[in-house]
């Protein structure tokens, strides 16, 4: 057991050196200083069931993006007389045996807003209350503190932008100083019996190589971060003139945005260093946009989900979340399988999934088009579902942020313009009518003449025999059809807002039950009177056929069919 003084610094998220004022408490005034990250199983071990690679929790994609940032903070603390002491188990038992094994009397680590952490948390200060330890737990995720924002708000988060950012005002520290580096840290004490290991490879944490296949081109870290932060704030017009939800999603040899997102969701950048980086930026120009468009309006919008995540019980589920519109979802998971193996028929759509799967990533209109696709827009799958994907394959997935994302995009909350659907067709095409991003991400796809690369069940046969990919056997054919399901859609949803709005929004199960079955009876009605009609149609085909009409006959036929 060591002697003296000695502090725990937990890291989790806030796997940076700069800016991190956890970090520095734990080293001030202290004999010797732990920096300890837990590697959860649950987090980190192998789920052969997955539908993906990766654990239970995560994709392979994330995982190996964390072992990096981990890897990155240990070179950091190395540099600075210390290292990572890594170990294994549950979190909460594991650091309870820290504490009681290392004599610590000062336990530091950020502040986490999920609901998972603020469990964890409440036991760990208990326990550390009781044992005499101090206990430091800043909030340095964010730019704000969402108690704050809600205690402001009456006891309730804001439920627009706007009210956020009335509400939030400038952050305190705004004008002050951040502490960027940190010149030397205590001493590693005696660790005891407690078993530390070196940050591990994947291969180490029991993934086989042939799981490897897929890696996304973004690296894991603090110096990585500060270097693609450092490569873009030079380009000063760029940064001026960012104008959110503008710029081109189809581009992927240089993403046509930051990618600091996955950077920001580990907190191997600090939110509030970026944010003083932009105010730098901004007092340089003349002019430049503003929020919520610009790049500093982006950083707000993220403080908005987790403000909103963090002040309205069950924010992740459309049950029992009292700010969620309850909508009758489809539960036909082939239809969600489609969409998540990059299978619908729609080449753009599936482009983007494929860009999900291999690279943990997407542009945020690549997002939102593959979102209202999957629920509102043509497939009208639960966005549970959805959400469930993204936050397994995506190397930037954050709790709040996704979950606010497609409530929004659902238009189950926030955002309630159901009638404004992206086109799996043409939205794409505006940005990329050559299909380069189609090619790439599809290359069963690549020989597709670009008249037909966003709808190439519309290609001949000759046309798709030359391109060495016939529909239906090299590539899938469309699930459904965009305009008509997406008219199907719209339905649903007036129907599901209009039960909404006349039992203010106490609807039961029982009551979406039976909005799904008066909607499956409208659909089944709906389609017998077209069967009528066709049949009609084609009893009077024949009787002017019969009459010799012939010349009036095609373009009837060719309307109908």
């Amino acid at each position: 057991m060591a002697t003296g003084s000695g502090s725990l610094m937990w890291f989790r998220k806030g796997l940076r050196i700069h800016d991190n004022p956890a970090l520095e408490r734990a080293s001030g005034a202290s004999s010797f200083l732990y920096p300890v990250f837990v590697i959860d199983p649950r987090y980190m071990a192998p789920d052969r069931r997955a539908f993906s690679p990766g654990s239970s929790l995560a994709g392979l994609n994330r995982i190996r993006f964390l072992l990096e940032s981990l890897s990155d903070l240990d070179s950091s603390l190395r540099k600075l007389g210390s290292r990572l002491l890594v170990l294994k188990g549950d979190p909460g038992e594991v650091l309870v045996r820290c504490l009681k094994e290392w004599n610590i009397n000062k336990l530091c680590f950020e502040y986490d807003t999920e609901p998972y952490y603020q469990s964890l948390d409440e036991k760990l200060k208990s326990f550390a209350s009781s044992a005499g330890i101090e206990t430091f737990s800043p909030v340095s995720h964010t730019l704000f503190n969402p108690a704050d924002i809600i205690e402001k708000n009456g006891g309730r988060p804001p439920l627009s932008y706007q009210s956020f950012v009335k509400l939030a005002g400038k952050p305190l520290w705004e004008s002050s100083t951040l502490n960027l580096s940190i010149s030397s840290l205590p001493p590693i004490g005696d660790v005891g019996s407690m078993e530390i290991s070196e940050v591990p490879t994947i291969i180490e944490l029991g993934y086989s190589d042939s799981e490897l296949v897929d890696e996304t081109p973004f690296r894991g870290g603090e110096s990585e971060a500060l270097k693609r932060l450092k490569e873009f704030l030079p380009n000063k017009a760029w940064v001026a003139n960012f104008e959110k939800p503008k710029g081109d999603p189809s581009a992927f040899d240089k993403p046509d945005t930051t990618v600091l997102s996955p950077y920001l969701k580990f907190g191997c950048l600090s939110s509030g260093y970026f944010y003083q980086c932009l105010n730098d930026v901004y007092r340089d120009v003349k002019k430049h946009t503003q929020p919520p468009v610009s790049l500093l309006g982006q950083l707000l919008w993220r403080d908005f989900f987790y403000t909103v995540a963090f002040g309205t019980p069950n924010f992740d589920r459309m049950k029992g979340n009292r700010i969620c519109k309850q909508i009758p979802w489809d539960e036909r998971d082939e239809l969600l399988a489609a969409w998540r193996e990059a299978r619908t028929g729609y080449p753009w759509i599936d482009a983007i999934m494929v860009q999900l799967k291999k690279w943990g990533w997407m542009h945020h209109l690549a997002r939102h088009c593959v979102a209202c696709f999957l629920t509102r827009g043509d497939l009208f799958v639960h966005w549970e579902k959805g959400r469930d994907v993204f936050e397994r394959l995506l190397i930037d997935s954050d709790w709040a942020i996704n979950n606010g994302n497609w409530l929004w995009l659902s238009c189950s909350s926030f955002f309630y313009q159901y009638n404004r659907i992206y086109s799996p067709i043409s939205f794409g095409k505006k940005y990329d009518p050559n299909g380069n991003y189609i090619r790439h991400f599809l290359p069963v796809l690549k020989d597709m003449p670009k008249e037909y690369i966003y709808e190439p069940w519309t290609a001949p046969l000759s046309v798709q025999t030359k391109a060495k990919c016939i529909i239906g056997r090299d590539y899938p054919k469309t699930v459904v059809g965009h305009d008509s399901a997406s008219k199907e859609c719209r339905r649903k949803m007036g129907e599901a807002y209009a039960l909404n709005q006349r039992l203010n929004g106490s609807v039961s199960e029982q009551d979406l039950k039976n909005l799904r079955r008066k909607l499956e009876e409208d659909r089944t009605e709906e389609d017998e009177e077209l069967d009528g009609f066709l049949v009609k149609s084609v009893v009077d085909t024949h009787r002017i056929l019969r009459s010799g009409a012939c010349s009036s006959i095609s373009a009837h036929r060719d309307s109908l069919f």
